[in-house]
């Protein structure tokens, strides 16, 4: 049982400027959700962050929020939070598999976003891991999504000055003429 094993956890990231992060969240599961967001909350505001909360119908609408933040808003990060508990149908499936496709995907474009959807057999599973005083899944996702931004941040930083500069005068190939443009 993963709750017996003990993790190691990475030290919470520092920022000079408080990220801006939005929540979305699925309220499928009212109860859930709120101690997802409490725990996401609570790791956020240790950061010296602020947060928005958005909620949409269900877990495989997540991505899409977040993609349509990513494109009109100025959020750093984005923490997404919901539950699916599987059922009768190959619906959970569909729907654990879709909307983590999505939020990777998401990713790889270059957002930040921890992925704090559960994907459990029960309730009892995901109570277990909501539980802000237990696992903490909610607060582990913010956590993820904070260290991709210092990530972010950090690699974002080093791009500064790359990029196209003709060429000054002291670094001319001798015998080459010179740009009748930039004389």
């Amino acid at each position: 049982m993963a709750s017996a094993t003990e993790h190691y956890t990475l030290p919470r990231p520092t920022f000079e400027e408080g990220p801006k992060v939005l929540i979305v969240v699925a309220p499928y599961y009212r109860a859930i959700a709120d101690a997802l967001i409490a725990g996401a909350r609570a790791e956020i505001e240790a950061s010296g962050g602020w947060y928005d909360t958005a909620e949409v119908p269900g877990a495989l609408e997540i991505p899409s929020a977040i993609g349509i933040a990513g494109r009109m808003s100025d959020f750093d990060a984005y923490v997404a939070l919901g539950c699916v508990i599987r059922g009768e149908t190959t619906h959970y499936e569909t729907v654990c598999n879709d909307s983590s496709r999505g939020l990777t995907l998401l990713g790889l474009q270059g957002l930040c976003i921890g992925n704090g959807i559960l994907t459990v057999e029960n309730m009892g599973q995901a109570e277990v891991r909501a539980d802000p005083d237990g696992q903490n899944k909610g607060g582990g996702a913010a956590a993820a999504a904070l260290h991709l931004l210092a990530l972010s941040r950090k690699w974002g930083a080093s791009r500064k000055g790359i990029g196209f500069v003709p060429a000054r005068e002291e670094y001319r190939i001798a015998g080459q003429p010179e740009d009748p443009q930039t004389t």
